[in-house]
This record gives structure tokens, sequence and C-alpha cells, in this order.
């Protein structure tokens, strides 16, 4: 199957024309990393596609600048039947190429440089660095086995044969490294430990925080902590798992909020919005209220959304279009009055002080966060 013409074609969409990471993107023959997905369907459920059945839709897809997800809940795409429709959140994908070159870019990497790859994933940064560094210098970790083995089986007869593991990043990394680049959302305090304890003096850590669009850059200090900053750059990736699957995303919260009248019921001050959609409004959230989950359904005229929370609280705000919402809440915490404090300060100052604020992450992985007088913490006991 010819492919090059689609791979160069990409490579220019989402690399500059004297870009390092052209000739990489270019070589790489994606569609071999992802034969088989999960797309969408009419009724908001999973269906599977499978590249051999449709070659041309397969080079569109893999070609096309765009994720693939790959995995949701527990099933992989490559181990479902053609009727199989999973339920759960997305659990693995193979990202989109112009967020990897950035995430790529924002490690600094150089020849001789030893780079973690931290979340495997499809195969996809790993494939792109061990081209551009040599498979030598490339460690690639997920939690999932089969990631890993499935992409050093494809990865191969490309040529490249990076080291893979399959291990817990929140519990242990073996080895060190000049350069980490976490494409999963590592959560702030001990979960961080293992990554920072792998990352060499001087060396260049990026990672997405939990439940943030946050991208963090730094440098490791000698007394072992990284001193950076929070990007004017945004990224969304799963969250890091421990296991075959996210725990139970707060079911029993998430029904009462669709159902109950709550202990508070009231008028909010603006539009319902989707939270995990207001890229700032939910980055800030995880920083003041860190646990929160949220949904959110559009019917007809009818925007609703929920939160919940791990110590009990949730609200639900519902409104039609524009129209200011009624809003049911209960818990120690009313989730939507945060919500829309943030939403009053975003207005009232015309921009939230994340984004460019200067971060320090101690050796405990507790991230403290500075811009101007503002400051604030993340993952601390």
């Amino acid at each position: 199957m010819e492919w090059e013409h689609h791979a160069q074609r990409l490579a220019r969409q989402v690399t500059d024309p004297d870009s390092r990471w052209l000739g990489a993107v270019a070589g790489v023959p994606r569609h071999e990393l992802v034969p088989r997905w999960w797309e969408r369907d009419g009724d908001g459920g999973w269906r599977l596609r499978n590249g051999a059945d449709d070659p041309g839709g397969w080079m569109e897809a893999a070609y096309t600048d765009r994720s693939l997800i790959t995995r949701v809940g527990t099933l992989h795409a490559d181990h479902a039947e053609a009727g199989d429709r999973p339920e759960g959140l997305p659990t693995s994908s193979a990202t989109l190429p112009s967020l990897v070159v950035r995430m790529l870019r924002h490690g600094r990497l150089g020849d001789g440089l030893d780079l973690l790859d931290l979340g495997t994933g499809a195969g996809g940064l790993t494939a792109y660095a061990a081209r551009r560094l040599g498979a030598r210098h490339v460690t690639s970790l997920d939690v999932d086995p089969y990631l890993t083995s499935a992409a050093a089986d494809r990865l191969a007869p490309m040529g490249l044969r990076p080291r893979f593991l399959a291990l817990d990043a929140t519990e242990e990394i073996p080895g060190t490294y000049d350069r980490i680049i976490a494409t999963v959302g590592m959560p702030p305090g001990p979960g961080l430990r293992p990554m920072l304890g792998a990352l060499r003096e001087g060396g260049r850590l990026v990672t997405t925080i939990a439940r943030t669009t946050m991208i963090l850059t730094g440098w490791r200090q000698p007394d072992g902590a990284v001193v950076g900053r929070i990007e004017r750059d945004w990224a969304g990736f799963m969250l890091t798992r421990s296991g075959n699957d996210y725990p139970p995303a707060l079911a029993g919260l998430f029904a009462l909020a669709r159902e109950a009248d709550g202990e508070r019921t009231g008028t909010g001050r603006y539009p319902v919005v989707n939270v995990d959609d207001a890229w700032e409004v939910r980055s800030m959230l995880e920083v003041t209220t860190p646990g929160i989950e949220t949904d959110y359904e559009n019917s007809g005229r009818t925007r609703t959304a929920y939160l919940v929370h791990p110590d009990g609280s949730w609200a639900r705000a519902s409104a039609e279009r524009t129209r200011p919402p009624t809003v049911h809440q209960s818990g120690p915490q009313r989730l939507w009055d945060t919500v829309e404090r943030i939403r009053t300060w975003l207005l009232s100052e015309g921009g939230l002080p994340l984004y460019g604020a200067d971060a320090r992450v101690t050796p405990d992985g507790v991230i403290r966060l500075t811009r101007g007088r503002w400051a604030d913490t993340m993952g601390a006991p």
C-alpha cells in the first residue's frame, strides 16, 4: 500500500519546512500503528473501523491531523468484533500528530539525549522520536502490556527498536533520562515522584497535569526540584491509569446529579457551559477544587452540565441556550458556584493567571504555581 505521499502531506501540514521533525513524520507509516480504531456512531456509541476493509478511509483517517481512539473501557479495537459496542471512556488513542510534534518541540531534544516517552499509546511519539534521535536513545512506557507489545511489533518492521516498559509510572520508573515527555495527564502529588526521580539533573520534563489542559515544562535542579513554567500552549490528554481501566466515575453521584432536587436550588449567572471544553475554566477548577468530574448534555435547545466531587458534592445546571440556568446543588461544596466564580474572574480580568505562570515541582510532586500576586499549590497533602 502506497503511503509515502500521504505521510509527506501530513508532515508538511504539522511541521515547518525547516523543522527537524518533518523527515520523522514523513518517514513513519502511521496507518500501520492504527490498523483498527473506534469512531462515534450516530447514537453516541462506538463503532469499529477496520482499515483493511476500507483502504481509502484508512489512509484518510491515519494521515489526517486527528486523534484516533484505539481503546474504550477495557476493549482495544485490535481485539474487537464488528458488532461490539464498548461502553465507558476512551482509555488509549493515537494522538493527533500536530500535538505530538508540539510536545516533542517542548522537549528540546538533541542528539545523544536519552528520552522517556511516558504513555506509549499507539506508538506515534515513540516512532517519531526514534526516527529522529535513534531508537537506542528512546524508551517508551505504558501501564498496558498490550500497548507496548503491539507498538514494539509494529515499529520493528520500520527498522525501529526502542526499549519498551510495561509499568505503572505512578509507582516505578527504572533508569534515568535526559528528557521525559508525558502524553498522559499526570496527577500532582505522590504520583509524580517516580517520574521526577527518573529525570537526570539538568534534564527537561514536559508533562500535562491531570484534568487540566496545562503543559508544564521545566529543568531538574540539583536539589531534585523541577523549575519551569506553564506554557502558553495547551493539550488535552487522558488521565494516567494504574490498571486496566479508570475507576468507576462516581456513578452514584452522577445519578443524583441527574435526578435529585438537592439541598439548594437557584438561578445561575451565566449560560450553561461544557466545562471540559472551556479549557481555562476547567484547568482553574482543578487547581482550586481538585478531583471534580464533569458531564454535559445538549438536547435540542437545552444544555445541561453536571459536576460531582469525591466528597459527595454534586451540581446540575440546565437552561435553554443562553438563558440563565436553573441550578441544583448538594453536598459540602457548591460546585456550580465555584465554576461561576472562575468565570467572573475570567471576564473581569480578561484571562486567568494559569498559562504563563512560573512552576516549581518539589521532589514530592507538589506543584507551586505563581504569577504576579497570584499563587496556588497542587498536590499538597
